[in-house]
Order: C-alpha cells, then structure tokens, then sequence
C-alpha cells in the first residue's frame, strides 16, 4: 500500500542498544501487548537481564473500550515484579496517538506507584494525539492517517512491519 521500507530487525538491534544504555539496576522491562510485549521478551533475553520483563494489556483502559468491548482473545496484564518504587522502561512498537501509552500508564499504576516511567519504541509516526514522547526512537515516519503501521512477527521470532488501510 505504501513505497515505505522499515526494515524492522535493524530497528530492533537500534532499540537493544538504546534500552541497554538506559537501563539502571533497578530497572524493569514492561512490553505493551502485543508487539511491545514481543520486544521486552527479546530484549530481556538478548541483552542477558535478570530476572522477568513484564507485559501489560490495555484492554480495560482503552478509550473506546465502550464501543469495543472485551475482544475475544483478551490477554491479561503479567507484572513478575512490584512496580511500587521501580524503574520502568516501558516497551512498543508503534507510537502513534499515544492513547496507547496513557493506557497503559493508567494500568501500570493499576499495580502501584513507579520511581519512574521512560518510554522506548521501535517507531514513532506522527499524528499525536496526547502530548506524550518516547526517550528513544529508532525511527521517525510520516504516514496518511488512514494507514496502520503494524508489527508482526513470525514463527521464528523474525520481526516485520506492514503496512495497511486502517479499519473501523
């Protein structure tokens, strides 16, 4: 649908080195499902950390969850840690609007109070929303409203991003 190239394995080894270096010992991975989810797994593995990443699921603090619903396949927020006081590097894919990311915040803080927050993605597009930033990138991209940007990943835990028309 688009001339767009991101070559999304090159994004991730960007991203590794940046979370490496933003990392403290008292530092928490926290993917937001699914595609930021699947980063904090690779990320924890790769870069050897201790312990669990955890994953969080927005789908109780979705502003559309009214109009949504409960999707079929609901997969619950998995936090192997407090958060009371830890550092969180909050891991996804796309940031785009950045209502995903309030909602996820408003989840995390569904489990206690953090020492603090940072954001890292593989991709932020324009078309925000919320006045929300990540303090890592490895990619800036321009797309028409009505495109998606979506990250997949295959049977071998290779990474790839598509590109289609958005849905309603």
């Amino acid at each position: 649908m688009s001339g767009l190239a991101l070559d999304a394995e090159a994004l991730y080894v960007e991203l590794a080195a940046a979370v490496r270096a933003m990392l403290r010992p008292d530092t928490s991975l926290v993917g937001i499902l699914s595609g930021g989810g699947w980063l904090a797994e690779r990320l924890q593995r790769d870069l050897a950390l201790p312990g669990a990443h955890g994953v969080i699921s927005i789908t109780l603090h979705r502003d559309d969850f009214n109009s949504r619903g409960m999707p079929a396949e609901s997969r619950q927020t998995r936090l192997p840690f407090e958060i009371e006081g830890r550092h969180i590097l909050l891991i996804d894919d796309v940031l785009h609007t950045g209502r995903t990311i309030r909602a996820a915040v408003n989840e995390l803080y569904d489990f206690g109070r953090p020492a603090s927050v940072q954001l890292a993605v593989l991709v932020d597009r324009d078309g925000r929303e919320l006045p929300i930033s990540a303090a890592f990138s490895a990619a800036r991209i321009s797309l028409p409203r009505e495109q998606r940007l979506s990250l997949e990943r295959d049977a071998e835990g290779r990474l790839s991003f598509q590109i289609e028309a958005k849905s309603r």
